[in-house]
């Protein structure tokens, strides 16, 4: 019988128990390392840091995690957290000023056919703020209250900038379909 998430905790806590510790990392780090990389634009080695950097934090956190939400979703959270830190420390902005990108009208639609490669394309050329937002919820399916805790911004404010970001995200499908990119 495979241990749950808890039960490995409870182990890697109370004896530092090096096989929970692995039971763990084999069984959240793909997921982790998913998200980093869209997040991070799929840049593979930001994204190697990233989960690194996110282990090493949960790590030292999992004796507090309080089960309010599931392992996963935590872990994703300190994932979300660990890129914005590297965001700011290679001085990119993170925020999600409107300025930044020229929205198409709310009637744009995805022209051709989409392919997986023109999706990640497209999604590494948005500004981290609108993809960390799209990446969260449309990817891997956080609500609006758990983006808003994740990112520290009100629930309304995750609905309006993924609007925005999907917006964004057709534009950019729209020109790469133009460009022949």
């Amino acid at each position: 019988m495979t241990p749950s998430d808890r039960e490995l905790v409870d182990a890697l806590v109370r004896a530092r128990d090096p096989r929970a510790f692995e039971a763990l990392y084999d069984r959240h780090t793909p997921l982790m390392y998913g998200l980093a990389l869209r997040l991070v634009g799929g840049h593979e080695g930001e994204a190697r840091e990233v989960v690194q950097d996110a282990w090493i934090r949960a790590a030292e956190r999992l004796s507090a995690f309080a089960w309010q939400a599931t392992l996963s979703t935590w872990l994703c959270g300190v994932v979300v957290n660990c890129t914005r830190e590297l965001s700011r420390a290679k001085g990119r902005d993170l925020g999600l000023n409107l300025d930044d990108l020229p929205l198409a009208g709310d009637d744009a639609r995805l022209a051709g056919t989409v392919d997986r490669v023109d999706l990640e394309r497209a999604l590494a050329k948005l500004p981290d703020g609108y993809r960390h937002v799209l990446v969260l919820h449309d990817v891997e399916g956080f609500t609006h209250d758990e983006i808003g805790e994740l990112l520290g911004m009100r629930p309304g404010t995750s609905k309006s900038q993924l609007a925005r970001a999907r917006t964004a995200m057709r534009r950019l499908m729209e020109e790469g379909n133009r460009d022949g990119t």
